[in-house]
């Protein structure tokens, strides 16, 4: 049973020479669903070996740069790869103009449907079903309309037959954000938590005045959901030593890893 994450993107708004922005893979059993699509998000699928045609979906937390400037050169890759089956796009409602620009400039030859389903939430809210998933978005607390997305796998009746024992996987993905009250309770008890750290602790300040957290605020959520394991990301440029940054974590929640560009973690 395949639930694999792929970080391709830790960077927060500028991309750094060995860090692109932000983008991940979330592999569930051999279908793949997209986080968030920066800049050179294509070329990171080509390293990691990702599909391009196994997307069946794309989620997109917010209408800032770093986290969709990636997306129109993927999907007319797609069109030039002669993809057929409907591609899923879910993010906030301004996606749609962005959505509708690319089609009026680059769409004349699209060969597939694009599905968008706009987000627009004050809680948990069910927005896609698959075979093996439910994905549920819930809002965050950035500077503009901003969504995380939980991932949870549907396990069919034979399965649970074959294993009684047997524990459904979960993952959640909190992009930019400020420490939320009930955002603990909306990703309680995931296998993997991805939570921004955009700031080290000293730098408390910026972080609050730019709707981001610290690595201990991203720790705490973690503890506080009870969640198995945390990884952080989405790095200001001015951060050089990250096992500081996950020292700082570690403090309040052991079980966290400090994210870099090409890491797989199988929950």
């Amino acid at each position: 049973m395949i639930f694999n994450l792929t970080i391709m993107g830790t960077a927060s708004a500028m991309p750094i020479s060995d860090r692109n922005p932000s983008a991940q893979m979330l592999e569930v059993h051999g279908r793949l669903f997209l986080l968030d699509c920066g800049e050179g998000t294509q070329q990171q699928m080509r390293r990691a070996h990702l599909a391009f045609m196994k997307v069946e979906a794309v989620f997109i937390s917010h209408i800032h740069g770093d986290h969709l400037f990636g997306l129109f050169g993927l999907l007319n890759t797609m069109t030039m790869y002669g993809r057929t089956a409907p591609l899923y796009i879910y993010g906030p409602r301004a996606l749609g103009s962005v959505l509708n620009f690319y089609r009026s400039f680059f769409g004349e030859h699209e060969s597939y449907d694009i599905v968008f389903t706009p987000v627009d939430c004050r809680g948990p809210q069910l927005v896609h079903r698959s075979k093996w998933v439910t994905v549920t978005a819930f809002p965050l607390n950035h500077k503009i309309e901003c969504y995380g997305y939980r991932f949870d796998e549907i396990v069919t009746e034979r399965h649970w037959q074959e294993n009684p024992a047997y524990h459904p996987k979960s993952y959640a993905y909190c992009s930019d954000t400020s420490p939320l009250p009930e955002l603990a309770e909306w990703v309680m008890g995931v296998d993997l938590l991805y939570h921004e750290a955009t700031y080290p602790n000293e730098m408390a300040d910026k972080a609050a005045d730019r709707g981001h957290s610290t690595a201990a605020q991203a720790a705490q959520c973690a503890k506080d959901a009870g969640a198995a394991r945390l990884v952080v990301g989405h790095y200001s440029s001015r951060i050089t030593d990250f096992d500081a940054l996950q020292a700082e974590c570690r403090e309040i929640f052991p079980e966290t890893v400090a994210a870099q560009d090409g890491d797989v973690f199988k929950i």
